[in-house]
């Protein structure tokens, strides 16, 4: 008698990490389970009502929180969502993290206390803010402006991040393992920019801004101010060079090095996402 493989949960499944690790398990004929408000049991962190049909015949779960583990009540709900997981039988639990958030610390520390597998993935600043996200548009018109000084950051591929999960999530080896998962060189984020504007021959500036005028320039797009409150912390905050040390978590988890921002520039530029020539 032949028994169903075992579901992996995998939380955010449209997102930027989320998505790569989606395809990537379902590639590999794995079956999964799409945790987001469109998937059919949806999935949503706000009502908890839908956590316990997406857990049902998980093994297990790959946890993404949106939109960040700083906003207030995300520590509650991760434990929540956690002890809800464990009392459905997951066996594992693979947790996005982020570097220099204690917030995010203290939602490691749940994932660690349950008592079942783990493994933790602490990453930085995703080179793909630049593609997928609210840097995007600035950039195809020209001009990036934010409201961090001159520091570095040793931006991360989600590529990378992904394949660290995916590995986690189906293969021995990794159990009870924090991965600090970084890019191998750290850059500003003018000097991300003049890659960008380099590998697609345009020009394009990048210009740092006082968090006020930052702020306003977001209340003027009509965010929400929880939204815009967490954007500038994480950019006062967690971008003050904390984190400008590279770390060898990819090394660790996949026995190879992390991709280069250049490869992402490169590849990105090469698909047209940002407009102009690839070079």
């Amino acid at each position: 008698m032949q028994t169903a493989q075992p579901i992996t949960l995998v939380l955010g499944a449209t997102g930027k990490t989320g998505r790569r690790i989606t395809q990537r398990l379902e590639a590999a004929g794995l079956p999964v389970r799409h945790g987001s408000r469109d998937a059919n049991p949806p999935f949503d962190w706000q009502d908890r009502s839908t956590w316990d049909a997406v857990l049902q015949g998980v093994h297990a779960a790959y946890i993404s929180f949106q939109p960040d583990l700083a906003v207030p009540g995300a520590l509650e709900t991760v434990q929540a969502f956690t002890d809800l997981a464990v009392k459905n039988g997951v066996r594992k639990l693979v947790l996005l993290s982020g570097r220099g958030e204690i917030e995010a610390q203290q939602a490691e520390r749940v994932v660690q206390d349950s008592g079942i597998d783990w493994t933790i993935l602490r990453a930085s600043w995703f080179c793909q803010n630049f593609s997928e996200a609210h840097f995007l548009e600035p950039i195809v018109q020209g001009e990036l402006a934010l409201p961090v000084a001159d520091v570095a950051e040793p931006f991360v591929d989600a590529e990378d991040i992904a394949e660290c999960a995916v590995a986690a999530l189906t293969q021995p080896g990794h159990t009870r393992q924090l991965y600090e998962l970084t890019g191998p060189r750290a850059l500003t984020f003018a000097q991300a920019v003049t890659e960008i504007a380099r590998a697609t021959r345009r020009t394009i500036e990048f210009v740092a801004v006082p968090a006020d005028a930052y702020r306003q320039a977001l209340e003027q797009e009509h965010l929400p101010p929880a939204l815009i409150d967490l954007v500038l912390y994480l950019f006062t905050a967690v971008l003050d060079g904390r984190n400008t040390a590279v770390a060898d978590g990819v090394q660790r988890a996949l026995g190879r090095p992390a991709r280069d921002f250049s490869d992402y520039v490169q590849r990105t530029a090469a698909a047209g996402t940002w407009g102009g020539e690839h070079a």
